[in-house]
């Protein structure tokens, strides 16, 4: 399933303090520009969609930081309007390309989790080098997470699943994969993404793996 069409952001939402352009930013990254308490572990999301993790994941771990980013630039507005909405300050969005960002930006051992939910499966053969889950970011997510830091991935296609856990066998040493549960959710955002939502209300696989940086 693709897509679906963005509601309109309330052009009353101030966005300041949560949405960056990459194009502006220079790396290393500068997490006390962004954050009061820039020591706190830090979560990233590499293709945050519609917002729905890093709302939640923010809300309910103030203790830690959480940045997403999303190449399409209107997706991050409109996940850094529900920031700015709900007043989340551990939290903010860069719109930009995630593999350059995830390449250039971040210290080895910096993060403790990175959160690839839903990728696109780029379908066509010819089209497969396009896909996020690459060597390249693999192996910059290997770098970046600290000891013991989690890569969650996450996706509604089988083939892209399998390969890509084949890949992160031949390709890092992580440990995994772990295997992740699937709770039953409680309400309607009770869900890890939107597109989580809509696969499991239609009844369709979810196939989530979790990988652990060995010490």
């Amino acid at each position: 399933m693709g897509r679906r069409a963005l509601p309109k952001v309330n052009p009353a939402i101030v966005t300041s303090n949560h949405l960056f352009e990459l194009e502006d930013l220079s790396p290393p990254i500068v997490l006390g520009k962004f954050f009061s308490e820039p020591t706190r572990p830090l979560e990233l999301e590499i293709g945050s969609g519609r917002g729905l993790f890093i709302n939640t994941a923010a809300a309910e771990h103030p203790e830690r930081n959480f940045i997403g980013i999303e190449l399409a630039k209107r997706y991050a507005h409109f996940s850094a309007s529900r920031l700015a909405r709900s007043d989340i300050k551990n939290a903010i969005m860069i719109a930009g390309d995630g593999l350059k960002f995830a390449n250039e930006f971040f210290a080895k051992d910096s993060v403790s989790a990175v959160h690839v939910y839903f990728p696109d499966p780029w379908w066509k053969g010819r089209h497969r080098k396009r896909r996020v889950m690459r060597e390249p970011l693999l192996n910059d997510i290997e770098n970046i997470l600290m000891p013991g830091g989690e890569l969650h991935f996450w996706t509604d296609v089988k083939e892209y699943f399998d390969s890509t856990l084949k890949l992160i066998a031949k390709v890092t040493h992580l440990d995994g994969p772990h295997a992740v549960d699937s709770k039953t959710p409680e309400h309607d955002l009770d869900y890890r993404t939107h597109f989580e939502r809509r696969m499991r209300m239609h009844n369709k696989p979810v196939y989530r793996s979790l990988y652990k940086k060995r010490p």
